[in-house]
């Protein structure tokens, strides 16, 4: 048996991390500089990914940017309701419903983007995001 590592992050992983920590730089500046040499770990990956990928025949769609592009807008909305809802009071219940429902659509957009590299997909993406009141917009975009 091999000492190699058994579970690698897939590329929607890695997408995924870098939204976040775009996030985390952005919003938790005293150590932005952390973040962005996280960053730079993450895109090396990505890249090494991506050059396989190519070399393969594997090219990337439209579809594979809207779902990183809807990773980005989920990890933003999921950020901003944890930080209401840490903050407290009447609506920390809603708050988390919600930030709940719109993990489901995050799911589902990792699970868009693992077509590239076929790698694990999420099953458990039975969110409650259909029942999420129009106020917060319409979530079903896959």
């Amino acid at each position: 048996m091999s000492d190699g590592r058994k579970y690698l992050p897939t590329l929607s992983d890695l997408v995924d991390r870098l939204t976040i920590v775009q996030l985390k730089a952005i919003f938790i500046p005293d150590h932005a500089n952390d973040y962005m040499a996280e960053r730079a770990l993450i895109e090396h990956d990505i890249d090494l990914i991506l050059a396989d990928l190519w070399e393969n025949g594997a090219k990337p769609q439209a579809s594979d940017f809207h779902a990183v592009i809807v990773l980005a807008l989920a990890n933003l909305f999921i950020w901003t309701n944890e930080s209401k809802a840490r903050a407290g009071g009447t609506e920390q219940d809603k708050l988390l419903k919600l930030t709940h429902s719109i993990n489901g659509v995050r799911a589902a957009a990792k699970n868009e983007l693992s077509r590239l590299d076929g790698g694990r997909k999420d099953y458990k993406v039975d969110s409650l995001a259909a029942d999420l009141p129009t106020e917060f917009g319409n979530w079903r975009v896959f």
